[in-house]
């Protein structure tokens, strides 16, 4: 009976030895309570002892935790009601801190995020909040980051998704961006005539010291002319032919002069 019962307590304690045994994977990181007191140095990866029920194992991940920023309201510097969502980045770089700083690390970068970004869209006008988000991403991950260092956690990235605007917030930048293009277009306009002016006057400069030119135009328009298959010929007269018949003669004009007989 004796060897029976030294069996049975040998079993039990392997089986207590072989229950105490914990893996941690290589993500991981495992800070123990020993009655009540933390150990020194978080454990792991691989396996370790855990001696229940005076030790307690809290697991800490170091990967990279994607948080997902509510839709938050928000009235920007001038006056602007918006609505804006964002997502932050970021990991475990201190295990201890994790545990013993703050009782849920995730929730609370969570509603630090959110409370961050009311306050960081809130300073700045809508016209900053949609052409400078590379600028606002960077502020807000500079100030989760420093809020969140005395938990033992790296805020790496913040990104602005997506910003609603009201309906007639959209309607009046629609507006705008079309007042913009026409504004866009008429100065285009205008910068083709002022070119198309001034090859104007150069060829005006290059026919004047050249007369032949002008012929040379005048053959090449009727050649155009002629390529079409049209009934109406349009046939270019140069005002130097037609002037000479409009000119008085000297005696024409003196006899135009002389008193009417009577």
């Amino acid at each position: 009976m004796t060897l029976q019962y030294v069996g049975i307590a040998l079993g039990v304690i392997a089986l207590y030895f072989v229950s105490c045994i914990r893996i941690l994977y290589e993500y991981e990181r495992g800070v123990i309570f020993r009655l009540g007191r933390v150990l020194p140095e978080p454990k792991g990866p691989g396996i370790l002892m855990v001696f229940w029920p005076i030790d307690r194992l809290m697991r800490v991940s170091l990967r990279v935790i994607v948080q997902d920023v509510p839709t938050q309201d928000v009235i920007t510097l001038d006056n602007v009601s918006v609505q804006v969502n964002a997502v932050v980045y970021f990991r475990v770089i201190d295990p201890m801190k994790a545990i013993l700083e703050v009782e849920d690390y995730v929730y609370a970068t969570s509603q630090l995020s959110q409370t961050t970004l009311r306050s960081i869209v809130g300073q700045v006008e809508l016209d900053e909040l949609l052409a400078e988000r590379d600028k606002i991403n960077r502020h807000l991950q500079e100030v989760i980051d420093q809020q969140t260092d005395p938990w033992g956690i790296k805020v790496g990235l913040v990104e602005v998704k997506h910003v609603d605007l009201p309906e007639h917030m959209k309607r009046a930048m629609a507006k705008q961006a079309e007042s913009e293009r026409e504004r866009r277009a008429k100065v285009i306009h205008a910068e083709g005539e002022y070119q198309a002016a001034n090859r104007l006057r150069e060829a005006a400069r290059t026919i004047e010291a050249h007369p032949m030119a002008m012929q040379m135009r005048f053959l090449q328009t009727l050649v155009e002319v002629g390529a079409e298959n049209n009934t109406t010929v349009v046939f270019p007269v140069p005002l130097d032919l037609i002037v000479p018949f409009f000119r008085q003669r000297p005696e024409d004009a003196g006899a135009s002069n002389k008193p009417p007989a009577e």
